[in-house]
């Protein structure tokens, strides 16, 4: 059985005060602490590529696992959609190169944002177990410093920079449970990029998080037989301090349990679940996590993993 074995991160030492942005844009400190959540964003530096900070990302997972080694690698996904340069090759393959893995590795990236690592995680499982493969490394790195307009106040408070590398191999710490998905590219003009620069309409994607995602996270508990008591922690994505709150209250189960750690990071896409469970829940004594990413697409995904 493949699942998550360790998950380790990279987060930029550099990066942008929230208050000075917040300043230049008229919004005092109950909206940036209490609405966009973050009084921090890391940027990576200039020069920095999305396979640098992959790199760094795996870098911390083999120096946290020394029985881990780069020649038993046999799978290899990035979830991002701000690639390297053009996004041509994929950045995958750059990794590859860059960490010194065996050339009989698979690489390939998955072009997906927010729910991304939800994603991700079934994907890498599926094709592992399908094809007869050991230890994977799926990692997330989606710069959205590389797209976002500085001037504007609908993106540039809330996006910071980060990367995360989980480690899926056999005799997993976590073991993947039921999930579930879902698309509605009608809701693709809320979220997009037009011309290098992020376009996001906010107050969209805010009632798009709110509508579906409660339901969502109670559709998959009544398909997996379970009710929110059974469910030690919910790690939904880090979009703003104000969706994790509204969700948390639409849930109408509990909302304590739902993790909001964004002070430092902001929403950093694909990497902001696993950086949630890196922090939180790999060496706690929790039994039952609830997941769900939810963004660009529109796209979400909702999962359960467990200790097996």
């Amino acid at each position: 059985m493949i699942g998550i074995k360790s998950i380790a991160s990279y987060v930029p030492v550099a990066g942008v005060d929230n208050y000075a942005q917040g300043a230049k844009f008229e919004k005092d400190e109950e909206f940036i602490i209490g609405k966009i959540g973050s009084a921090f964003l890391p940027r990576k530096d200039a020069e920095q590529e999305t396979s640098d900070l992959c790199v760094e990302a795996a870098n911390a997972l083999f120096a946290s696992n020394p029985e881990l080694k780069r020649e038993s690698i046999d799978a290899l996904i990035v979830v991002t959609q701000n690639g390297d340069e053009e996004g041509l090759p994929h950045t995958a393959a750059i990794v590859q190169d860059k960490l010194g893995l065996p050339t009989n590795v698979a690489a390939f990236d998955i072009s997906l944002g927010c729910s991304g690592y939800v994603y991700g995680i079934y994907a890498i499982k599926g094709f592992m177990e399908a094809a007869g493969l050991k230890n994977g490394l799926l990692i997330t790195a989606d710069p959205y410093s590389k797209i976002v307009d500085p001037e504007d106040r609908n993106t540039t408070m809330l996006f910071g920079d980060a990367a995360t590398a989980t480690w899926m191999g056999e005799d997993p710490v976590w073991a993947l449970g039921k999930a579930k998905f879902g698309t509605d590219g009608s809701g693709a003009p809320h979220l997009k990029v037009t011309d290098g620069v992020f376009f996001m309409n906010g107050r969209q994607v805010f009632n798009f998080a709110l509508l579906k995602v409660p339901a969502h996270l109670h559709e998959l508990l009544d398909d997996s037989g379970l009710k929110a008591d059974d469910i030690d922690a919910f790690c939904i994505h880090q979009g703003s301090a104000a969706i994790v709150d509204a969700v948390a209250r639409r849930f109408e189960g509990e909302p304590e349990k739902f993790i909001k750690d964004m002070v430092e990071t902001g929403n950093t896409v694909s990497s902001s679940i696993p950086l949630l469970l890196e922090k939180h829940v790999i060496d706690s004594d929790w039994q039952r996590i609830a997941l769900s990413g939810f963004g660009v697409g529109l796209s979400w995904g909702s999962a359960i993993i467990y200790r097996p």
